[in-house]
């Protein structure tokens, strides 16, 4: 026990890295490497310098109760892959205080295999044993639980206490090993009552990434914002708590320290088509059916910051108001299919960050990465990030150190060397083979409940391995994701089998 102590001091001081300054939490969703044009991310694309924690996502997790790597094409480095995780800590040699999270779950995994996973101590076992492996072999500094949501979505109401006792098992091993965990929760009262043991919570998580967003969407019949800081003054019924003003104060409320809070802010909007039968564009406005898809995200219903910013510049008859009483921006569009988004911007991040600040919060936390103007084609290339961060802290983005040299040891000059970065061309994959036109993900034309992750064996042969969309989501083939159900059949043209 005594070796424990030290540890997690350590382990602690990975989680509050640059406190002082409050921390600039940061996802990253690999599949943006598959975009198109100007949306196509790749992990190189990241500054290592503006955010204080990079969260890779996702992994997911097996039959076999052991952490999963989703796409192995992508993230592992075996069989022609392209050794995506290697490279995101590779980024830390930038940026010698930079923490690496490694993230599991996600919204596409949904419930129900988490809540078996966690309801009994040998299947937990094996899942933090396994990402421990896991962590070591990558570099990671720690893991991020993100299970949506406990008790939710297929989940049982024992997921409550379970999930406290997955924490508690994840957070002994991880501070053993000098890692961190975090989590990333809901912000919606409707979900946080049934999902969440706050104070048990609170005695396991080093950062708490509160998901303070999608608190409206084109699941709603009517426009409003989706990550409103505080609640629009007609709200009425559970409408008065989707603001995160209300989330904050009720998870502090609940016992959650304020200093283990990372305030979640969108670097993307949430769209709708405004119904024909009206000519009402603010909050309440109806609006049947999501707004049409962005050329890099491709998803109905969801823009990226850098899609919207694009759009604006590119096309003057986008229209820009902040409804009274409220913060934030939304925009509309009559020529652009009627489109009406609810996003954030410069002045909004300044005021989300100026409040998280004034509620004493570790700092900010961003979804995600790869939908900020990371192009600079608006502005300042990430200007929400930076934004972010400058306000929290109240001054510039310090120059990040580097860590120091190593001297090389001696070996034999006779022995082969190893190649120590990631060849820049690999030979071609083999052609398509039944349901793998690809490496990597592969739709199926005949079913969206699901798709297949297929990667190269050591004879060069594809493997394939199926993959479900949770309940209520389809597979989108344009994005690569399991999208919402009704986005997906606004489509048109696919999923002809599910969208009848």
């Amino acid at each position: 026990m005594k070796l424990l102590v030290p540890l997690s001091l350590l382990a602690l001081a990975l989680a509050v890295t640059a406190a002082d300054n409050g921390l600039m939490v940061c996802y990253y969703g690999s599949w943006a490497v598959y975009r198109q044009g100007n949306g196509k991310f790749d992990v190189e694309a990241i500054d290592p310098a503006i955010c204080t924690h990079l969260v890779f996502g996702f992994a997911g997790l097996g039959s076999d109760n052991k952490i999963k790597v989703l796409d192995p094409y992508n993230e592992l480095c075996e069989n022609w892959g392209k050794c995506a995780y290697n490279r995101f800590n590779a980024l830390k040699e930038q940026n010698a205080d930079l923490v690496t999270i490694l993230a599991v779950g996600g919204w596409n995994e949904g419930s129900p295999k988490y809540s078996a996973m966690s309801s009994s101590s040998s299947t937990r076992k094996t899942f933090v044993d396994s990402s421990i492996e896991m962590l070591k072999a990558h570099k990671f500094d720690g893991l991020d639980m993100d299970w949506e949501y406990p008790t939710q979505r297929g989940g049982k109401p024992e997921d409550k206490v379970n999930f406290i006792s997955l924490l508690s098992d994840l957070s002994t091993a991880l501070h053993a090993n000098n890692m961190i965990l975090t989590a990333a929760v809901s912000a919606g009262k409707l979900t946080i009552d049934p999902a969440y043991d706050i104070p048990g919570m609170a005695k396991n998580l080093d950062i708490m990434n509160l998901m303070a967003y999608d608190l409206h969407g084109a699941w709603d019949p009517y426009t409003h914002h989706q990550s409103g800081l505080y609640q629009y003054p007609d709200d009425t019924g559970d409408n008065v708590y989707l603001n995160q003003d209300f989330a904050v104060n009720y998870w502090i409320d609940g016992g959650m320290p304020s200093t283990k809070i990372a305030l979640g802010v969108p670097l993307y909007g949430r769209c709708w088509k405004l119904d024909y039968s009206t000519e009402e564009n603010g909050y309440y406005a109806p609006a049947s059916q999501p707004g049409p898809a962005g050329p890099y995200t491709r998803s109905p219903g969801f823009l990226g910051y850098n899609e919207i910013c694009e759009f604006q510049k590119k096309e003057s008859d986008w229209v820009v108001e902040i409804a009274p009483g409220m913060n934030e921006p939304y925009t509309y569009s009559y020529k652009h299919e009627r489109i009406w988004c609810s996003y954030d911007d410069h002045d909004s991040c300044i005021k989300k960050a100026s409040y998280a600040k004034s509620k004493n919060l570790a700092g900010m936390m961003v979804w995600s990465i790869e939908t900020d103007d990371f192009h600079g084609i608006c502005g300042r290339p990430f200007d929400l990030i930076k934004t972010l961060r400058e306000t929290f802290s109240g001054g510039d983005i310090p120059t990040p150190p580097t860590p120091p040299t190593t001297p090389s040891t001696t070996t034999d000059p006779s022995a082969p060397t190893k190649p120590t970065t990631v060849p820049t061309t690999s030979p071609a994959p083999p052609p398509p083979d039944g349901v793998c036109q690809k490496p990597g993900i592969n739709a199926d034309p005949d079913n969206c409940h699901h798709y297949y992750l297929c990667s190269l064996n050591a004879n060069d042969k594809y493997e394939a391995t199926e993959e479900k969309c949770a309940e209520g989501t389809l597979f989108n083939p344009n994005a690569d994701i399991c999208d919402w159900a009704n986005s997906v059949c606004a489509i048109g043209g696919i999923c002809p089998n599910d969208c009848a």
